[in-house]
């Protein structure tokens, strides 16, 4: 079910790598697929956290006080006892260095079309725009709808990026017309393989890709995660390469991972798979990568 209210996690202006140009990117939380290496770890669940960071916390307990359910100890090395946590952000409301932090908020449209249109002047001179992240911005139809309409009645460039894991009609009856550029990822071809690293089966999100390959074949850009050990093998991205090659989709972009989803889980109490890689490719290794997309335009931003 849509949520109502969807939350946003961040704004990321000045973003140099979600679209061409210079963007303020959007992240909204929510997410249906759980990525072992997902960068973004606080995007998953709809609902706000409660984030805590240690450097910045000079222990003067007022977050103590303002807990009404108890869970908040200084005592605590992890600070939270999020067993008895709410989620209510008044510990967050009342740290004075940004120690305990509410991930997640929600914005009007309205409210959010002030802040997008601020750099508006840099959307012009760069040929960038908004790019919509998450999470799954998709999750949110109603709201995106209204605010992708929204920002493309303003001139602004829209980027959508998506895991691909969404209902077609909805997707195509609101948000299709209003996305200059379609970000999709691609993560495993092997359908237990993605069930196994990401908890769903790809089926949805390849025939997702076929009908946008045939409905806006210039829009979409497949985006490849390079996960060591997990999509960033020969015969995950040959088959990958199979795919996009019969769907006559000339550009795809490959993703270097970066093992920063370690340390944004442990801020909200969570942990990642101790199978998951801490290290990046090798230059040589993406370069075999890259040999293996060489009939495709690589696309970097």
């Amino acid at each position: 079910m849509e949520s109502q209210r969807p939350l946003i996690f961040d704004i990321k202006r000045h973003a140099l790598e979600d679209g061409p140009g210079i963007r303020t990117t959007v992240f909204f939380k929510g997410c249906q697929l759980r990525c072992w290496w997902c960068q973004n770890p606080e995007s998953l669940e709809t609902e706000a956290e409660i984030g805590f960071y240690p450097g910045d916390c000079i222990g003067c307990g007022e977050c103590v006080t303002a807990c009404q359910q108890g869970a908040v100890s200084l005592d605590n090395p992890a600070r939270i006892d999020r067993r008895r946590c709410n989620r209510c952000g008044d510990c967050a409301a009342v740290c004075p260095r940004g120690g305990l932090r509410l991930i997640g908020r929600y914005y009007p449209v309205e409210e959010l079309m002030d802040k997008l249109l601020r750099d508006r002047p840099f959307y012009k001179v760069s040929g960038g725009g908004v790019t919509l992240s998450g999470g799954e911005p998709t999750l949110h139809v109603a709201n995106v709808s209204f605010l992708l309409a929204a920002l493309k009645q303003e001139g602004i460039h829209t980027v959508l990026q998506t895991n691909g894991f969404f209902d077609w009609s909805e997707f195509a009856g609101h948000l299709l017309d209003f996305v200059d550029l379609i970000m999709f990822d691609v993560k495993l071809a092997n359908p237990a393989e993605h069930l196994k690293y990401t908890g769903q089966e790809n089926g949805l999100i390849l025939a997702n890709l076929a009908r946008l390959a045939q409905a806006r074949p210039d829009a979409v850009l497949p985006r490849i995660p390079l996960i060591p050990g997990i999509s960033a093998t020969e015969g995950n991205l040959r088959e990958i390469s199979r795919v996009l090659q019969k769907l006559r989709l000339h550009r795809c972009s490959l993703l270097p991972y970066n093992p920063t989803g370690y340390s944004k889980a442990a801020h909200i109490g969570k942990s990642v798979s101790p199978q998951l890689s801490r290290r990046m490719l090798s230059a040589p290794e993406e370069q075999q990568c890259r040999e293996i997309f060489s009939w495709a335009e690589l696309v970097s931003f």
